[in-house]
């Protein structure tokens, strides 16, 4: 009877945790939107119509977007691991091969993302879930010490000093070699989905693996938090969340004082050179950079958790927390949310579709431009699960997880977002 038992029955849910993610993939959009989704036009440059608007959405994108938010979904990620891995291991379940096969999914969805976005990080969650089955049963304190050395910079350290080894004992015309090639990518020469595809499989992987696991190290930040997931799983801090409010307020105040404290020292060093860390082993980046690179990261990372507990006490302040909680029948959908962002952003910005009228917008109306999506996708995502009990990416990864369709309708007309 055991191999009968699924995780298949909708569960009661921790609410805070769907309007968290939905929150997160707000500011996921609106990173991503600034980015024009990473797809360069090369359209006509026309004058600002808003100059000190986009000064000022820049300004947010830099300091308080980008990297934090997409923190708090990888958080929630491992978060959402150990709270399968912990309802199964309570229904007798032992779910740690029923998970690989789950990430192995996710890494096709992941793929058929990355068609349209090459930026994607769905592929990459796949892996580091395969990585966490493996580290599951692993004692917290070993794996807030390995959470430490990801934060700390240890593998960006590692890798500097290989590539510097490795650097002096290659000749001049192979070391040239590693350059990128100049000059605009070749889909943007001959405009096509098909040629979009084939750059995202080829130079726009190569630039994402770089970006992920070279200098920027930001796959390591990445896993790190999937770890911290795990760990405050284990802590049942969301189980009491809504009655732990002198806690959460204590942690916001601590996150919050950090961050300042950081940003302090980070001022007292030169700016990284951004040139050296795109160089192929570094070039010769002082001591101060690395130190203000790995600050970056942890200040990345306390910025999340003061996004995260501010969040928390607004959430469970009387009539505001109604209104916060609009945003999780959006993280409920989150999966099929964030791949509808990637082909709403290729299709505005890809010089086959409409990145002629959309690719020469300045930071201020793309920002609105996201926010408008956003809105839209959370009016659809309401709507949609007053019908459905999954998002459709959703269901097809928990049908095909249990390799058998799974309940996807309703049967109550206007049943509750929480059910």
């Amino acid at each position: 009877m055991e191999q009968d038992k699924t995780l298949s029955t909708p569960l009661n849910r921790v609410t805070v945790l769907d309007a968290l993610r939905g929150f997160a993939l707000l500011g996921v959009i609106l990173m991503h939107m600034l980015q024009h989704y990473s797809i360069f036009s090369f359209s006509e440059p026309r004058e600002p119509l808003y100059p000190a608007w986009d000064e000022a959405i820049r300004w947010i994108g830099q300091n308080v977007i980008s990297g934090r938010f997409i923190n708090i979904f990888a958080f929630l990620f491992g978060l959402s691991f150990f709270i399968q891995m912990d309802r199964a291991s309570r229904k007798g379940i032992d779910f740690r091969l029923r998970f690989i096969w789950r990430m192995v999914i996710l890494f096709v969805i992941g793929l058929v993302g990355n068609c349209f976005y090459s930026g994607e990080i769905i592929s990459l969650y796949a892996v580091f879930g395969i990585i966490m089955v493996l580290l599951y049963k692993v004692r917290s304190w070993i794996l807030m010490i390995l959470v430490s050395l990801l934060l700390l910079g240890t593998p960006r350290i590692l890798k500097i000093s290989y590539d510097r080894m490795t650097r002096t004992e290659q000749p001049e015309n192979i070391r040239n070699s590693d350059r990128r090639p100049s000059g605009p990518p070749r889909q943007m020469e001959k405009p096509s989905f098909a040629n979009s595809v084939k750059h995202n499989f080829t130079r726009g992987l190569q630039g994402k693996l770089n970006y992920q696991f070279g200098l920027f190290s930001r796959g390591y930040i990445t896993l790190a938090l999937f770890i911290l997931g795990l760990v405050v799983g284990r802590t049942r801090y969301f189980e009491e969340v809504q009655i732990s409010k002198r806690k959460n307020l204590a942690l916001f105040g601590g996150a919050v004082i950090a961050v300042i404290l950081i940003n302090g020292v980070i001022g007292l060093f030169p700016s990284p050179d951004i040139r050296a860390m795109m160089t192929p082993g570094g070039g010769e980046l002082p001591i101060s950079s690395l130190i203000v690179m790995t600050l970056n990261d942890i200040n990345t990372v306390v910025f999340s958790m003061a996004l995260v507990t501010g969040f928390i006490l607004l959430y469970h302040i009387g009539h505001l927390g109604r209104y916060l909680d609009v945003m999780s029948p959006y993280g409920r959908m989150g999966l099929t949310n964030y791949e509808v962002q990637s082909v709403i952003g290729s299709l505005l910005f890809s010089m086959w579709a409409f990145g002629p009228v959309f690719g020469n917008w300045g930071p201020t109306e793309v920002f609105a431009l996201g926010i408008a999506v956003y809105i839209l996708q959370l009016i659809y995502s309401r709507y949609w699960l007053r019908y459905f009990l999954y998002g459709p990416l959703e269901w097809f990864w928990r049908s095909a997880t249990y390799l058998k369709a799974q309940p996807f309708r309703r049967k109550d007309s206007y049943p509750s977002i929480a059910g």
